[in-house]
């Protein structure tokens, strides 16, 4: 990927997470925009969004939804050629992550093998 569309996916994951932060309520649950992916004629841009402490699916409806609110805030702050459409979707890497954690702690709990015998050597 080119040095400017990853400028721009960082310019937008920002002032996405900015307009969430400050306009919406989302119920106790946790909301991060974790990155965003933006095609390379600038027209759509998936929004990976992880939710922690509520239902993930349930906060992705409500920012389709009000897509097109959070877009013509974004279009304010952001000047590109056109606003990109924005497609909201689950980020799972931080549930995958701390599952990965979980097993790695159970497999340094399984009981290891004995270290082999050192071999005396031949003077």
């Amino acid at each position: 990927m080119s040095q400017r569309l990853d400028r721009i996916n960082e310019l937008l994951r920002r002032e996405i997470s900015t307009v969430l932060q400050r306009d919406f309520e989302f119920g106790g649950a946790l909301v991060t925009v974790s990155g965003v992916d933006i095609t390379q004629d600038l027209r759509e841009a998936k929004v990976f969004v992880g939710v922690l402490g509520g239902y993930g699916a349930k906060v992705i409806e409500q920012l389709s939804q009000r897509r097109a609110l959070i877009q013509s805030r974004v279009a304010k702050r952001v000047v590109l050629r056109c606003t990109p459409k924005l497609d909201f979707r689950l980020d799972t890497s931080a549930a995958r992550g701390v599952d990965m954690i979980n097993v790695l702690d159970e497999v340094d709990k399984i009981p290891k093998a004995p270290p082999a015998p050192a071999e005396d050597e031949e003077a």
